[in-house]
């Protein structure tokens, strides 16, 4: 295939040489790979040791931080990710483009390579596989070169990367085109014996996805793996009237797990009540949970429906179970058993139908060993238990909530804040959360209520977040400590935004090339990387 490439240089591009073996970027190192390649083509036309190779190369070799190969089914139309890395397999049941659909799809449709220097500046990055669905990797180069045989478009290979170096870039095309052209006659052959399983893995993969998208809670935000397990068990126990122990740290979402397993049950229609069993003091939690008749006790001048009379048909929902005494503790036992109960005061019984979901920070396993929690009752609770992992090991999921709640206060509070600066957000991912999701909607409650410019910056988050341990920083406290964390906060938003420029962000900022240089050196920040790579056109 005949690529041309227009490559604006200038004197950067020559001081700024990546493509010197000295810097680990070596290229002339993937030629023996190339024939190993090559020779397993030779020797066995096997596809899946072929992209084995490739995909490593790629990865460990060219650095990539994520590449596809895509395999085109001619019968349906269909582009679909064959094989990847740095995509889960959610990520990679969503990869199915149509020609001329997305980069990719265009690809397939012409038989010529793309380059995208940046993909934030590219309108035809549809993110089909919500890779980017926090927003990183943005300021990452994309290419994807076609695998042709016999002028036959078979499918695609792709990948991104940040690249520093336009040339370095167009060298990784070349290479991968290269590769495409070598494993083309063992795509086709692949494509001819197994077209057929292809399609149903393809709509398989198609149908997961589908199911899990489905059962994915509207009122829960994260796309971290460890909720994506949770959201499974939600869909799965939501289709079933079992009782359901919810377990993890305050400030998790237990509330809103409740409310999911609730809302997408077959009862969703019904009565959904929530309880705080350490609301109340145990006197008066027994007729809250019961109800009670008229003349019961000394105020009772009516008579009064409990929690689970109210809850009939629907779900209750019995909030820090674990906090209940030992008597209410068996008063819960019965209902659990036989869904019959009297009110206060009363005699008559009184059955209902509903879902009992509890919840506790608590450990109550422990509890029951010291004799403070019943053993019956822990059994009878822990039908179907579901542990919601901490904030702290749910990963970009924090910037996703940070995302949500700042748009939910903007509004709230009438201010006009739209994002969250580079090092505030940096703050976000270094802290480990005690309080989870709770402190943080907390924390940026009070940080949209004290931005001033459209933009929450790391002085606008509270001091536990501002600290060494959490900021990676030598800041410290005091006066000294926030005048240099404003400084450092002012330089980075001016790099970034003028894409690493020191002229145009010295400029911005009131100062000369040289004291920024020097206020960029004291902080350890590096205008490489912030660097915008200049457009780079590709005819073929």
């Amino acid at each position: 295939m005949d690529m041309k490439y227009t490559v604006a240089l200038d004197v950067e591009d020559f001081t700024d040489d990546f493509t010197h073996c000295f810097t680990g970027e070596c290229r002339v190192n993937v030629l023996p790979i190339l024939f190993q390649i090559s020779q397993v083509i030779a020797d066995s036309q096997d596809l899946g040791a072929s992209l084995s190779i490739i995909l490593t190369v790629m990865q460990q070799r060219l650095k990539m931080q994520r590449g596809m190969v895509n395999l085109y089914d001619r019968a349906t139309e269909t582009i679909f990710i064959h094989e990847s890395f740095g995509l889960s397999d959610e990520q990679k049941g969503r990869g199915i483009y149509a020609p001329g659909e997305g980069i990719t799809g265009q690809v397939v449709q012409s038989g010529q390579a793309i380059i995208v220097p940046q993909l934030r500046d590219n309108p035809s990055f549809l993110n089909r596989t919500l890779a980017h669905g926090d927003g990183t990797h943005l300021n990452a180069s994309f290419m994807c070169v076609p695998i042709i045989h016999a002028k036959k478009v078979m499918g695609t290979i792709s990948a991104e990367r940040v690249y520093l170096n336009r040339r370095l870039l167009k060298q990784d095309v070349e290479l991968l085109a290269t590769i495409a052209s070598m494993i083309a006659p063992a795509v086709e052959l692949y494509l001819l014996e197994n077209v057929e399983k292809v399609r149903l893995e393809n709509e398989n993969r198609r149908l997961q996805n589908a199911l899990k998208d489905r059962f994915k809670p509207t009122n829960i935000i994260g796309n971290s793996k460890s909720m994506q397990g949770a959201y499974d068990l939600i869909g799965k126990v939501a289709a079933t009237k079992a009782t359901v122990l919810v377990l993890g740290e305050s400030g998790v979402g237990k509330e809103l797990v409740a409310n999911a397993i609730h809302y997408n049950s077959a009862t969703a229609d019904g009565p959904f009540i929530k309880f705080n069993c350490a609301a109340l003091p145990e006197t008066i939690v027994e007729s809250e949970l019961f109800g009670h008749e008229k003349g019961a006790f000394t105020g009772a001048a009516a008579l009064r429906k409990g929690r689970f009379e109210l809850a009939d048909g629907g779900t209750i929902f019995l909030d820090e179970v674990g906090e209940l005494s030992l008597s209410m503790q068996a008063k819960l036992l019965r209902v659990l058993q036989e869904k019959t109960f009297e009110r206060v005061g009363g005699s008559r019984p009184i059955k209902v139908d509903l879902r009992i979901v509890a919840a506790t920070n608590r450990d109550l396993l422990d509890m029951v060993e010291k004799g403070t929690f019943r053993e019956d009752l822990y059994y009878r609770l822990n039908v179907f238990p579901m542990t919601i992992p901490p904030l702290r090991e749910r990963g970009s999921d924090v910037i996703l909530l940070a995302d949500h709640f700042v748009a939910l206060y903007a509004a709230e509070n009438g201010k006009d804040v739209r994002r969250i600066s580079t090092p505030a957000l940096n703050m976000l991912m270094a802290y480990h959360w005690p309080g989870n999701v709770r402190e943080l909607e907390n924390v940026i409650e009070r940080s949209v209520i004290l931005a001033e410019d459209g933009v929450i910056h790391g002085y606008d988050l509270p001091p536990s977040l501002q600290t060494p341990e959490e900021t990676g920083t030598s800041f410290g406290c005091g006066l000294e400590a926030k005048v240099n964390a404003v400084e450092y906060e002012m330089i980075v938003e001016a790099l970034k935004t003028h894409r690493g420029n020191t002229t145009e962000a010295a400029r911005e900022l009131g100062l000369t090339r040289r004291i920024l240089g020097l206020r960029m050196e004291k902080h350890g920040i590096s205008y490489k990387n912030f660097r915008k790579i200049a457009p780079m056109g590709a005819n073929s």
